[in-house]
């Protein structure tokens, strides 16, 4: 008997699946759907699993606002910041040029929202799927710009190789968030909200934790909890200088922020480090400003001290390094 035929591959150009974005579920021992004629793992699948494991570790780094960024990311829970796209971006839009605004999150977690308007709100707090937040912010962004008026983007494998938000934004806008007590903006009338977003809107509502952004301080924000309120301050000073100097003021018993508050300790995200108080619960975010706005002229001092650590210092650093903890 003659050898048996081989299977013949489905017809489909690379150029196409580029083109188009189309990324099929297929598995990693099935035939590759770009018509490649080889399995998915050795073709495609390749490709994939390595844009998967590349993580970026400062998706935001060379935005402006980088910290805010963060801040936004990983602790304000209903907060907004309008965008200025970079020219040519608008380019793809479908219609007049929109406006563009940040949002924490959306409804039913949905990547990005073309409104009836136009206009487009963009959800931070989304699920990544390439390894870098930014470019998988990036990619629902251009999703909004192409959709119909009154359409959501839906989550999707990000395209490898699409744009970053460091592509599509002006890097000479200014960043200024604005922290609400809940997610009315999601809607041009909230009241009118019926269905599954408005039963969205009012479980967000519910579940929201009181934040406020401290005034005169890049990225500072205080939260308030039943049993004790925080400050928790997003810094893009390098980890292991800044945490040198919170050694350096903890041990010399400077790091808290008035009577009854605590340096607690730091957490990672997005590459940069977030210094953690516990305040009083009758502490308000306006009380925090003056003495964190001394903290911060203290600190800056601080940083620029080069001498070694003492054996104090170095205890003192010690012990905030084994309470840091890594968000992603």
């Amino acid at each position: 008997m003659g050898k048996k035929a081989a299977k013949k591959a489905p017809q489909r150009s690379q150029s196409t699946l580029a083109v188009t974005g189309d990324i099929p579920v297929v598995g990693a021992r099935e035939d590759c759907p770009c018509g490649s004629g080889r399995r998915y793992k050795a073709c495609h699948g390749r490709e994939a699993s390595h844009a998967v494991q590349e993580l970026v570790h400062r998706p935001f780094e060379g935005l402006a606002g980088e910290a805010d960024w963060v801040a936004l990311r990983e602790l304000v829970p209903a907060a907004t910041v309008p965008l200025t796209l970079a020219a040519g971006v608008a380019d793809s839009a479908n219609g007049e040029v929109p406006s563009v605004t940040l949002a924490t999150v959306l409804p039913l977690a949905w990547p990005a929202l073309r409104r009836q308007d136009g206009s487009i709100l963009l959800g931070l707090q989304t699920q990544s799927s390439s390894g870098d937040l930014s470019r998988d912010l990036g990619d629902a962004l251009e999703l909004a710009l192409a959709a119909e008026p009154g359409s959501p983007v839906p989550a999707r494998r990000t395209v490898p190789g699409g744009r970053r938000l460091q592509d599509l934004l002006d890097p000479a806008a200014a960043f200024e968030p604005a922290v609400h007590t809940g997610f009315e903006f999601w809607l041009e009338d909230a009241e009118t909200a019926t269905g599954e977003v408005a039963a969205s809107l009012e479980r967000a509502n519910a579940s929201a934790i009181p934040t406020e952004k401290l005034a005169g301080l890049d990225s500072a924000y205080w939260c308030g909890t039943p049993d004790k309120n925080h400050l928790r301050w997003v810094m893009t000073v390098p980890e292991e200088q800044l945490l040198d100097a919170l050694a350096r003021l903890t041990a010399a018993e400077k790091s808290s922020l008035g009577p009854d508050t605590r340096l607690v300790g730091s957490f990672r995200a997005h590459g940069l480090t977030v210094p953690v108080w516990d305040l009083p619960v009758d502490m308000t975010a306006a009380d925090c400003e003056k003495p964190a706005a001394e903290f911060a002229e203290l600190l800056a001092a601080t940083l620029a001290d080069p001498a070694p650590l003492t054996a104090d210092e170095r205890r003192a650093r010690a012990n905030l390094v084994n309470r840091q903890v890594t968000l992603n």
